[in-house]
């Protein structure tokens, strides 16, 4: 299989062009490996979130710790996403995913602690929070960075759109499961067995032929990690090649302006569409967005649609726009779930085009902390979703701040379209 694997490999890439292969990463054994770990870490990513969110807000009934909650989660993107880029330019990148994994770990234990004990403070609560988001950072940076280990450059837009699609699948998942360890060990128990999750990727990375020792060309980059000062020479390194800006702007763009806002909002959506339990309406329009992401991961990967193209990720994420915009002010419950479902597919289809543009052409020597600035863009950005969607909301209503978002970022999108015209593919 392996040989077999490798011939395919070292075909001209003129010939995989012609031929597309379904599913073209998941025929490299290492990388199912990577997928198949990285699913279930991202699983009990997200099931820690359901025990632990349910269990504090029990705890101290409080807004304000879930707004804290978000912010705990995104804004570690914002802050240390370049630096952890450019701590895995320097070290292994495996060692720095399983330090990701062993604070998910400590999180999850720790909550259970508190939990068991009945002992949980607000303050503990807080850095808690402060330890996952932090995991996170540490985590998708490096992990981003192995899959150009793991995979060859004509393979890796397979291998980002399919890393798309198990994020996905991880946080459609993982509520449901947390739902269910709930109900059968216990939130306190169930949290202990949500460790367990993380070690699956710990213990394959421990021995994974990837990192600086296996590299043909031994490159490690030589330059030592200057903190919040990477993200300032980030910028100015590839201040010179417009595809790697614009793409970097898109994310950032689409994260700030709507991000997953919509998402924490859709409870308001639910309950004004009117359609029979307001609970079952919430539930189904969640997993319509989740549904349409998941279809177009299958669709794209099954027949090798959608040549990456800076143009084209505008337009999908154009109409990734449309679809919420329409969603926004539609007043029909089916037109809805049709619209999510729409907007589903164009996001996973131009976020993972976008991921796969910024990795095929960094620089070598800087590879980790350009995806680090990217992740900045495209995950830290969305600390402040909740302030152009959210706040809004709260003055004229979600449906209209969802509508003027979208708009803004239509605005954004056709200057950016401009701004590609002249990019080119390295």
């Amino acid at each position: 299989m392996s040989h077999g694997v490798r011939q395919k490999n070292d075909a001209p890439q003129g010939a995989a062009k012609a031929a597309p292969v379904s599913f073209a990463a998941l025929r490299i054994p290492g990388y199912r490996a990577h997928f198949a770990t990285y699913i279930l870490a991202m699983m009990g990513d997200n099931i820690e979130h359901v025990i632990s969110y349910w269990m504090a807000y029990q705890k101290f009934h409080s807004a304000a710790l879930g707004g804290f909650a978000v912010l705990s989660h995104w804004l570690p993107f914002l802050l240390f996403a370049v630096p952890a880029g450019a701590l895995a330019d320097r070290f292994d990148p495996r060692r720095l995913i399983q330090c990701g994994m062993a604070l998910f770990i400590l999180a999850s234990l720790g909550w259970a602690w508190f939990f068991i004990t009945d002992t949980l403070q607000l303050w503990q609560a807080m850095t808690l929070l402060v330890i996952h988001g932090c995991a996170g950072v540490l985590w998708q940076t490096s992990s981003q960075l192995l899959v150009h280990e793991i995979v060859p450059p004509q393979v890796l837009t397979s291998a980002v759109r399919l890393n798309a699609t198990a994020r996905t699948l991880g946080v459609l998942v993982g509520p449901a499961v947390g739902g269910a360890i709930m109900l059968t060990l216990g939130p306190r128990y169930g949290l202990i067995l949500n460790a367990c999750f993380y070690l699956p990727l710990v213990i394959w990375l421990w021995k994974a032929p990837y990192g600086p020792r296996f590299r043909k060309d031994g490159h490690v980059a030589p330059r030592a990690v200057r903190g919040l000062r990477d993200i300032v020479q980030t910028a100015r390194d590839i201040a010179d090649q417009p595809l790697l800006l614009s793409m970097i702007l898109l994310a950032g763009a689409a994260s700030f302006f709507i991000g997953n806002s919509y998402q924490a909002q859709m409870p308001n959506f639910a309950q004004d569409l009117g359609h029979g339990d307001p609970g079952v309406s919430y539930s189904m329009l969640l997993g319509a967005d989740a549904a349409g992401a998941l279809t177009a991961g299958f669709l794209l990967e099954r027949w090798g649609l959608l040549k990456p193209d800076p143009r084209t990720a505008v337009l999908l994420a154009m109409g990734w726009c449309t679809a919420l915009g329409c969603f926004a002010v539609s007043h029909a419950y089916v037109l809805s779930l049709v619209l999510l479902f729409t907007a589903g597919l164009f996001e996973l289809s131009f976020s993972s085009m976008t991921q796969a543009l910024v990795q095929l052409n960094a620089p070598a020597s800087i590879r980790g902390r350009v995806i680090g600035l990217f992740n900045m863009s495209s995950m830290g950005m969305r600390a402040f979703s909740g302030i152009t969607v959210g706040l809004l909301g709260t003055i004229a209503g979600v449906h209209w701040s969802l509508a003027v978002s979208a708009v803004a970022m239509l605005l954004v999108l056709s200057l950016l379209r401009r701004r590609v015209a002249t990019a080119r593919l390295s």
